[in-house]
């Protein structure tokens, strides 16, 4: 991202076009699921914001698509989901755009949502 990033549009526009496709449908998820928290940018990448905490944000990386769930509750309860991915402690990083499986990542969503814990 060269760019001065001003807007979740921007960021997506400005990313490689072939991750475009992937960001919009990571985006799309993201606005699907989490109702309570709200939209923007912060630390240069789309990220979603409840009681003025990051819980959730994506980004195109040089060689990856990462997607951070910071509630830590959450990323330890599904560990095996994660087990054949490269994951840490909040974040999932995918060298592949197409090996993303949406079904985990709309569990993981689901899950931030409920959850009351505190992020990582």
């Amino acid at each position: 991202m060269k760019n001065q990033i001003t807007s979740v549009e921007n960021y997506i526009k400005d990313a490689p076009p072939d991750r475009q496709e992937t960001l919009n449908k990571l985006r799309s998820l993201c606005q699907k699921i989490l109702t309570n928290h709200e939209e923007t940018i912060a630390y240069n990448m789309p990220s979603y914001i409840r009681n003025d905490q990051v819980e959730v944000a994506f980004a195109s990386q040089k060689n990856q698509i990462c997607i951070y769930i910071l509630k830590h509750d959450v990323m330890l309860a599904n560990t095996d989901l994660l087990k054949d991915v490269d994951h840490g402690k909040g974040s999932i990083r995918y060298s592949n755009p197409d090996k993303i499986d949406y079904v985990i990542i709309e569990k993981l969503l689901k899950e931030t949502m409920e959850s009351d814990n505190t992020i990582c």
